[in-house]
Parts: C-alpha cells; sequence; structure tokens
C-alpha cells in the first residue's frame, strides 16, 4: 500500500466517484476512510467516528464481523468462482437459495435469481416482469408505474422508474412507459396534504387513475420502495401498501418491492414487505444480504412468478450476470443471514431507530434550520434542512456541508443528499454510540 503522502497527492484526481461532479470530487478531495472496527471508521489522518450512514445503508453488522469473514476465506480456498449459467452450479448458491426461501417464506416469496447488487436486481425484476406477462399471453403490458421520491438504482430501467430528476434529465431519453404517482411525503406534496391517511388516499385515487388513464392492461408492474430511502426516508401511513397491492392485484399488475435497504431488519421488520404485512410478487434485495463484505443480491419470486416460469417448458429466462449465485458471495451471504438471526436486528433496530427518531425530533426544537423529521421504523432517520421553517424554502448546499462537515469533526459521519441529512447506521449501534451521533449533529446545526 502507498504512504498517506502519495494517497493525499492522488485523491480525487484520477478516480470518478459515483453521485458527484468529478470537477468537485478534485476541488474538495473527499475524506480517504483507511479502518473500521465495530460501528467505527478511521480516516488517513487518524480521525475516528462512528459511522452514521452504515457504509451506505449495507453495513448493518458492523465492520467486525468475523464470521462472514471467515466464510469468504474459505470459500475462496475451496472455489472462488464459477457459473451458474445452464448446466453448472455450485454448493454455496444452492444452499443460499434454500436459506433465503425459509426466511422469506412469510412474504410468499418462494424463489431466488441471484445478481451483484441492487441496481442488478431492480434490472432483473423489470425484465421479468414483461417475460411474465408474455409468457401469459399478454404482450402488451410494458408499461411500469412508481413513485416520485423514489429511488431504484442507476441501471437504465432503473433509472427509468426513479422519481427523482437528479438521476434521470442527464441521460435522458430513458425506458419509455415509465409513469410515476405522488409520493405519499406529507412535509412536501402536490395536495398540501398534511395528514398522513388523507394523503395516503390522495395518492393511491392518483394510482387509481393512472392505471385507469393508461390502461390495466398496458402496465406490467409497479415498483415502489415500502419505506423511500435515498429520497429522504419517507414512510407511508400504514394503510398505503395493503391498498397499493389490492389495487395492483385487482389489475392484473405485478407488484415489486424494491428492498434493497428495507430487507434484512433495516425497519425493525424482516422485510418492508412484512412490515407493511404485504406479499409483493417480486422483491429486490443487496446491500445488507453481504453487509457490504461482497458485491451480491438477489431477486426474490413469489407464487405467480413460480407457476408461470415453472408452468412453461419455453419460459427460458435470457437474462444473467457473470457474478450471478457467485460462490464467495453466497458464502458470505449465508454467514451473514444466520448472524443477522443469531443477534435478532431488528429488535436493536427498532430500539435504537427510536432513540436517534426522537433525539432529531429534540433537536428540531433547538435549531430553526431543522423543517421536517422522519423516521420511528428502524434505523431509518432523515432530517430535512430548510432556509426557513415558516415557508419551507430549501437550504443552500455549502450550508448542509458545514452541518455535515462539523458532524464529522465531532465524531459522526453522516450523509447529506440535497437538503435531507440521512442515518442510517449498523443495526448493531450502541445506545451510547446513538447519543454520539446526536451530539454530533447537535454541534453541526449550531455550526450554521
Amino acid at each position: 500500500m502507498k504512504d498517506s503522502n502519495f494517497l493525499k497527492e492522488h485523491n480525487g484526481k484520477l478516480m470518478w466517484h459515483p453521485m458527484t461532479s468529478p470537477k468537485d470530487t478534485i476541488d474538495q478531495p473527499p475524506k480517504i476512510i483507511t479502518g473500521s472496527h465495530g460501528v467505527n471508521i478511521t480516516d488517513i489522518d487518524g480521525h475516528t467516528v462512528v459511522d452514521g450512514v452504515g457504509g451506505l445503508w449495507n453495513v448493518n453488522l458492523g465492520y467486525s464481523c468475523q464470521p462472514v469473514k471467515d466464510a469468504i476465506a474459505a470459500q475462496l480456498n475451496e472455489l472462488p468462482y464459477y457459473s451458474t449459467f445452464r448446466g453448472t452450479s455450485n454448493d454455496a448458491a444452492i444452499e443460499l437459495s434454500y436459506e433465503l426461501n425459509q426466511f422469506f417464506a412469510p412474504d410468499g416469496l418462494q424463489r431466488a435469481f441471484f445478481t451483484s447488487g441492487g441496481s442488478d436486481s431492480v434490472e432483473t425484476a423489470l425484465r421479468l416482469a414483461r417475460q411474465y406477462h408474455k409468457l401469459r399471453g399478454e404482450p402488451g403490458r410494458t408499461k411500469f408505474l412508481s413513485l416520485k421520491k423514489g429511488y431504484h438504482g442507476t441501471h437504465m430501467g432503473g433509472a427509468s422508474v426513479n422519481g427523482n430528476a437528479n438521476f434521470r434529465t442527464a441521460y435522458e431519453p430513458l425506458l419509455p412507459g415509465c409513469f410515476h404517482i405522488p409520493a405519499p411525503y406529507t412535509y412536501r406534496n402536490p395536495f398540501n396534504e398534511t395528514d398522513p391517511e388523507k394523503l395516503a388516499q390522495l395518492c393511491l385515487q392518483a394510482l387509481e387513475d393512472e392505471i385507469a388513464f393508461q390502461g390495466a392492461g398496458t402496465i406490467a408492474a409497479m415498483i415502489m420502495e415500502p419505506i423511500l430511502g435515498a429520497g429522504g426516508v419517507i414512510p407511508p401511513h400504514k394503510s398505503f401498501a395493503p391498498k397499493v397491492q389490492e389495487i395492483c392485484n385487482r389489475n392484473g399488475i405485478l407488484l415489486i418491492t424494491d428492498e434493497v435497504i428495507t430487507a434484512f431488519g433495516r425497519t425493525g421488520a424482516w422485510s418492508g414487505a412484512r412490515l407493511w404485512g404485504i406479499k409483493p410478487d417480486m422483491m429486490a434485495t443487496a446491500k445488507a444480504i453481504t453487509n457490504g463484505y461482497f458485491p451480491f443480491g438477489a431477486v426474490m419470486l413469489g407464487e405467480r412468478m413460480v407457476e408461470v416460469f415453472e408452468g412453461n417448458p419455453s419460459a427460458k429466462i435470457g437474462h444473467g450476470y457473470t457474478y450471478s449465485g457467485h460462490p464467495v458471495g453466497a458464502a458470505a451471504a449465508l454467514a451473514c443471514l444466520e448472524e443477522t438471526k443469531r443477534l435478532n436486528v431488528i429488535d436493536n433496530a427498532a430500539a435504537r431507530g427510536t432513540q436517534l427518531y426522537e433525539g432529531c425530533l429534540a433537536l428540531m426544537e433547538k435549531h430553526n434550520i431543522i423543517g421536517d423529521v422522519r423516521g420511528g421504523h428502524g434505523l431509518m432517520t432523515a432530517i430535512e434542512m430548510v432556509s426557513d421553517r415558516a415557508t419551507k424554502a430549501p437550504i443552500d448546499g455549502p450550508t448542509t456541508a458545514v452541518v455535515q462537515e462539523v458532524a464529522y469533526q465531532n465524531g459522526a459521519m453522516v450523509r447529506v443528499s440535497g437538503p435531507n441529512l440521512i442515518l442510517s447506521p449498523p443495526l448493531i449501534l450502541s445506545e451510547d454510540e446513538a447519543s454520539t451521533i446526536l451530539s454530533a449533529l447537535d454541534a453541526g446545526f449550531a455550526a450554521v
């Protein structure tokens, strides 16, 4: 490994980073993270902080989960790679498919299709949705519905169903036939409705109207996050998701839950589908499936998908990835799933999530820069910053950068996305570590 002077000299110059401007990265080089332990990360200058981001929503078990590391090392010694394309498989992938079948049985999901990550999982679900309808003799069902503010990765299909212009406009034209309905976002919505239940009904009516306008027979699937994550942690009213499923079922539309963030315990339930009591036709997963230790994902498939694909000899899946069912990723996922269940992380996610949410509400009483606090479902919390609380006027970027930097200097890595400061720490976060995050945020807000 090169020394620190070399790394600082070349930082931001030769590598383009996701979700930022190459020029900004050169002008303001990113923090160089060189070490980690538990839920803490350490930068190249030796500054250690609590990771309030959890890597990128994915390091649920922290950075010192030895069983997962051991599983990866053992699998590398035994079988570092083999394809799962037609005619071959591997033992780790087979075992993982069984364990996932058992884990997601309460969600009505029976089969797994393995991918390399979240964007791959979303793309897979969209493609299989179209194929499903063709196999059933309804080739005209090609359109997709999703929520504004929703995030579904960066592939062409995922970008097309994304509900945020930041991930769309630079890459248009995107996939045709993708339509968006208002999200149940009480702080900002076109109906000026602040009551969550009433807003849910208005959004559901918008969904019904869009289906009627497009024609139910032209729509393949509705894709949505059970709780919108990157869009600013937007939880719907409890009535929303069950009604979405009822509307989709009534109109012959598949329901895809994007659980790249919410699967495996982050919401305080084992899945977002289980949190709301629904059973999707497909579920896109990744991130916490391997705790971030290996790029891996899985699309879980429900009864309707299984019946159509396995009951039709011509249902060849012309889709897949070189690393689908990668044995090292599968071994990591097996160990991660076992440790996730052993620790029963949903209990701590719920308790620490409540602590952070209530702590952020208390900060709102102190700092006028905070316009809204959203959370209350596990370790998913967002603070929306404003320049004027009365008018909800958006905050400027330099101010949010100050909050983030001061919080970092006071002991917590937090993530700013537009006006939103998002907290998604590991699910093994302790009470003291949650308090450190809140204290660091207090310092950050005080600074501006």
